[in-house]
């Protein structure tokens, strides 16, 4: 009897401590909610529905977010400890992987690839080379450490980042117009912290100048239709210029005595002792062109034509635009630079890096992923394991620290 009667008080206390569980649940909600956010979002709803979107799309498109995401901000205040020398940049982004893979999705590809070009008139290499660079060919799209709510990212802008708060306000508005659009529903509305979606990376008011519905489906999907994906970029090209037939520029070799600044015919710069790499010739000598020597006169040297500038519209960046001129050239079938890039240290090829990183993580020294592209975080984990080695601290990945590592 007395058994019975503990058990019995166990029950009763179990059953009411769910209980009160579950009353104070809504109090839990209640206090993990933003205040200010909230107040800030039921503005924003009159501002939202006064240009167009309904009460509908809005409340559908903010359910269950109550609060800014302080991963957004830390992303968005996140300032580098060091420019990526030039080295590191190319070496990231025009890799054997990145080759041969782009070379693969052409094979696979091929058909749609064709449409595009007939519509657009746009290298398809190129687009293969924005392809890879924006994001590895789609790989990011499911990594939920990069992808997240593009709504959830572009209100927290707005709402709690000074600098970005009219980037975020106009963003959002426009991502919110994408929803009602139908193109694509708010559970797979994700992008990276600053609302660049989809495989090609577009943030949503370029996706509303550009995006195609290339397969037909009545969506202009960038998330899920590769088709839909290449052609919004080659959309974004063609509507900024794109010159069909043409190339973005040549690597060149350069004589020793100084260069004028500024763009010139290529039949003067020939003139000037500025030839193309391995004999070839220039198809164009009344071709406009600038050079870029991206690494200093010791590196590599480019003429760049009318289509860098075009593709520097997709990013404003001299850099990005030669990563996606040489990847779009590899791809193509182009042997490499035969200059390489300035760097005080013996290169690693992908697959070393990733033994690299590897074995920097077996000891503890690094916790990002094995992907064989030397970013910052391997660069500082490199510098820690020089540090407990008693060498000198350089952090770079060369064959020097991983025959170092091999060894210990």
């Amino acid at each position: 009897m007395v058994q019975s009667t503990t058990a019995s008080t166990r029950r009763f206390g179990l059953i009411y401590f769910l209980f009160s569980a579950l009353l104070l649940l809504p109090m839990l909600a209640a206090a993990a909610a933003d205040p200010g956010f909230e107040k800030w979002k039921r503005e924003f709803r009159k501002q939202a529905l006064s240009e167009g979107i309904t009460a509908e799309t809005f409340d559908r498109a903010f359910k269950g977010i109550d609060s800014p995401d302080q991963w957004v901000l830390d992303k968005a205040s996140f300032q580098p400890e060091f420019k990526a020398p030039a080295w590191q940049y190319f070496d990231n982004r025009i890799t054997k992987y990145a080759v041969k893979r782009g070379r693969e999705k052409k094979q696979e590809l091929q058909p749609w690839l064709d449409k595009i070009d007939k519509r657009f008139g746009v290298n398809p290499n190129i687009l293969l080379a924005i392809w890879s660079m924006e994001s590895s060919f789609g790989a990011i799209l499911d990594n939920t450490n990069v992808m997240r709510s593009v709504v959830r990212s572009l209100a927290t802008l707005a709402y709690a980042d000074p600098k970005r708060k009219k980037f975020g306000t106009s963003q959002l508005l426009a991502a919110l117009k994408i929803l009602q659009s139908g193109d694509i529903d708010e559970s797979h509305l994700t992008g990276s912290w600053a609302g660049a979606m989809g495989h090609t990376q577009f943030i949503p008011t370029s996706y509303q100048a550009y995006a195609v519905d290339m397969d037909g489906d009545g969506k202009r999907d960038i998330w899920n239709s590769v088709p839909d994906a290449l052609a919004t970029a080659a959309s974004l090209l063609n509507k900024n210029g794109w010159r069909t037939g043409e190339t973005w520029g040549y690597e060149v070799t350069i004589p020793e005595h100084k260069l004028p600044a500024g763009k010139l015919k290529i039949s003067e710069w020939e003139k000037l002792g500025v030839n193309r790499v391995r004999g070839q010739k220039f198809p164009r000598p009344d071709d406009i062109a600038e050079l870029k020597v991206p690494a200093g006169r010791g590196g590599p040297a480019f003429l760049v034509l009318h289509n860098f500038y075009v593709i520097k519209r997709y990013n404003n960046s001299d850099r990005y635009a030669l990563a996606v001129g040489i990847l779009a050239d590899q791809i193509g079938g182009a042997e490499p630079l035969t200059k390489d890039w300035k760097r005080p240290f013996t290169k690693l090829d992908q697959d070393e890096v990733m033994e690299l990183q590897t074995k920097l993580k077996e000891k503890g020294f690094y916790d990002g992923e094995v992907d064989g592209k030397a970013g910052e975080g391997t660069r500082k984990a490199i510098l820690k394991f020089e540090e407990s080695a008693g060498v000198e601290l350089q952090g770079f990945p060369s064959k020097e620290v991983l025959e170092l590592l091999r060894k210990k």
